[in-house]
């Protein structure tokens, strides 16, 4: 165990002393704002990434704790009617998996978010942030799955055994940030379509729209921000979805709600919030998800990232309570702000 340990945090600090040698360039003329010569960046003039040895110390951290005392949840779970979930019903439908997956039902249309059914987000098998609790719904329990959109490439957002499982029983179609078609390519999955932010593409009858969020991106040494991150707006004839994906708050989601909103259903992490100078960069607390739900101009809020992963500081059941808190300040009620068991599917 010790020497697992080690090997971890050595692993770790290389990675993390290799990213903070690298980076992607300056813009490109003629390009987005948020292009640059070898990846991507952020647009928000306040963002400040947290520096390396605050970066290095964390993870270190979050290593150790673990490996050496990982903590548990109990969390209830839904029981799931696979029989519902197979069935082609018109009304839409959301079911939270867990973390950032939803299975989501629209227009006779089932896609997923961020899939993730692994037992660790982690690049290494005996370390990293391991499930608290299981997915909600069992993988052989799923019904076919027209299209799957990714938000990012951290391990806890594209899983490789889960895409690669899908991809090999139910082919879909893959939607994806700039940059990442290569990765998904060198993994033998072909049906995978990037988009860049503000791009649309018409799947299976809805219309998908890519949209910018403030994060970061990497899954090795040599990648950090090469890959593009986003969130998701999936809109039918009279029902709109937005998936936030990692994202802090700031101003841009005003300008996707006025452009692509309202929404019928907006679901936003409120979890991996502590400690601020690792996370507010990236991450919202409860509170900031409320803002982005409202600049969005959502009428339901479903709550994701949050019971299932331990990747933070805070107390595992913590942001659910802040979460219906300042729903309750701010005159919120149960109909309009959701907190999901693992399992439990919903009309929208």
């Amino acid at each position: 165990m010790r020497s697992a340990r080690r090997v971890a945090t050595l692993v770790l600090a290389i990675v993390l002393l290799a990213a903070g040698c690298l980076g992607v360039g300056g813009p490109v003329p003629g390009e987005p704002a948020h292009h640059r010569a070898r990846g991507f960046a952020n647009t928000n003039p306040a963002y400040e990434r947290p520096g390396f040895w605050t970066r290095w110390s964390f993870f270190a951290s979050r290593v150790w704790s673990t490996t050496v005392g990982p903590r548990t949840a109990s969390f209830p779970l839904e029981a799931v009617d696979a029989g519902a979930l197979r069935g082609n019903h018109g009304a839409p439908m959301v079911t939270w998996v867990g973390h950032s997956t939803l299975l989501v039902r629209l227009e006779g249309v089932t896609f997923l978010t961020d899939p993730q059914w692994s037992d660790r987000a982690s690049p290494l098998g005996f370390a990293g942030p391991r499930r608290v609790t299981p997915p909600g719904v069992a993988f052989e329990a799923l019904p076919p799955i027209h299209f799957v959109v990714i938000s990012h490439d951290h391990y806890d957002h594209l899983d490789l055994p889960t895409v690669k499982r899908l991809a090999a029983t139910h082919r879909p179609r893959f939607l994806v940030p700039l940059g990442m078609k290569a990765w998904f390519t060198e993994n033998d999955i072909a049906e995978v379509e990037e988009v860049d932010w503000w791009e649309r593409r018409p799947v299976h009858g809805l219309t998908v729209t890519c949209v910018p969020v403030q994060h970061w991106s990497q899954r090795s040494p040599w990648d950090l921000d090469r890959r593009l991150w986003s969130g998701w707006v999936v809109a039918g004839r009279d029902r709109r979805f937005f998936f936030a994906g990692d994202t802090a708050h700031y101003d841009v989601f005003q300008k996707v709600g006025a452009q692509l909103g309202p929404f019928d259903l907006a679901a936003v992490a409120i979890g991996a919030y502590r400690p601020p100078r690792i996370m507010r960069s990236s991450h919202t607390t409860p509170e900031e998800a409320l803002r982005i739900f409202a600049d969005v101009r959502g009428r339901r809020f479903v709550a994701i990232h949050w019971g299932t992963l331990d990747l933070a500081d805070e107390p595992l059941d913590e942001p659910p309570r802040r979460l219906m808190a300042e729903a309750q300040r701010l005159g919120l009620d149960g109909d309009s702000v959701w907190v999901m068991k693992h399992g439990e599917t919903r009309s929208w």
